[in-house]
Parts: C-alpha cells; structure tokens; sequence
C-alpha cells in the first residue's frame, strides 16, 4: 500500500482549491497516510482529512503525548532522547515518517526549516515529494538534489541562509551529494 507523508509550515493553516484537489486524490485512491502533529499545517491537513471520514490515517507524535489529533487516528508515538529538545525533538518524529513513507506531500512556505528538511529527508531515501511553494502558488515535484536546488533558488536568499543555520542545510546538501556519487558504483 503506497503511503504518502504528509507535512508543512506551522505558518499555513489554510488549503486551497488545488491543494484540497491533490488531498482529495490521496483519499480517492485510499493511499496510507502519515502526518505529524504540529499547528498549523499538520492540523489544517488533518482537518481535511477528518472533515472527509478518512481513516487510514497515523499521527506521529515526539514523546509522550500528541499536540494534535483531530481525527482520533492511531497514534505512532516516537521516543526521543531526553537530551533532545526544540527542533530536534521534533525532528526524529519526521525522520520515522520519512522512512515510512513513499512519497511526501509538502505545503512550505519557504522559510520553514522544517518543511525542506522533510524534503531533503525523503531524497536521503531516494523518495519524491510533491512541494506547495506558498510563496508561488504552485507545485514543484523534487525527484532529485538538483530539483530541491532548484526549489531553494526560488525563495529568499536571506531566509535560506536562516535555514541553513538552523538545521545545516549545506551539509545535508553535502551529504546528498555523497549519496548521490557513490550510488554510481564506480
């Protein structure tokens, strides 16, 4: 069963039309999906999805407990390291989603750090994610490090750097491109 991982800014608490049209192709076709349990995005999808009587949805959660659960889904409560707080904690949450998933679906904003570290995330797994550039109004498919370049060229220069201090971009970058080159085989 293909399994979609869906995620966003906290900052975008509204879907529109061609948004709800792709959501509403993921419940057509009954996909699985993981979703995260922040405000913000991660409600306003869920809401969707409990607004049309989906059920073959996971909350993932960081500790102990859930910031958000609309729909009253089954629950994968990841553990986390007490030593991890802020960003990090919630970040091995979305690694999990990102190893369980298929594909992503990603509402950004381009600014949150978070956002593009789901993307670059599911490339790590040789994975795409359908990206909503909110900034654009518009969806990019990143299939590839070049294609989330690409993406990253089109935002705010000040706002990537922002980013790249916040969860070390660059060397997720680096890291990419290690991937990359030694799948080469030679």
């Amino acid at each position: 069963m293909i399994t979609v991982f869906l995620s966003g800014s906290r900052r975008i608490n509204h879907l529109n039309g061609e948004i709800l049209t792709r959501l509403g192709n993921i419940v057509e076709k009954g996909f699985r999906v993981v979703v995260g349990d922040a405000n913000g995005a991660d409600k306003a999808l869920q809401e969707y999805l409990a607004d049309m009587n989906y059920s073959n949805v996971i909350v993932f959660c960081s500790g102990q407990s859930c910031r958000n659960n609309v729909g009253n889904w089954s629950v994968k409560r990841i553990r986390v390291d007490s030593g991890h707080k802020g960003r990090e904690f919630y970040m091995q949450k979305d690694r999990e989603m990102a190893g369980e998933a298929d594909y992503g679906f990603v509402l950004w904003d381009g600014k949150s750090p978070g956002s593009i570290s789901n993307v670059v995330e599911l490339l790590k797994r040789n994975k795409k994610a359908l990206v909503y550039l909110f900034p654009e109004k518009r969806f990019f498919v990143v299939a590839s490090l070049d294609d989330a370049c690409e993406l990253l060229k089109r935002c705010d220069k000040g706002a990537v750097e922002v980013i790249d201090k916040k969860i070390k971009l660059s060397n997720s970058i680096m890291e990419l491109e290690s991937i990359n080159q030694s799948s080469l085989g030679f």
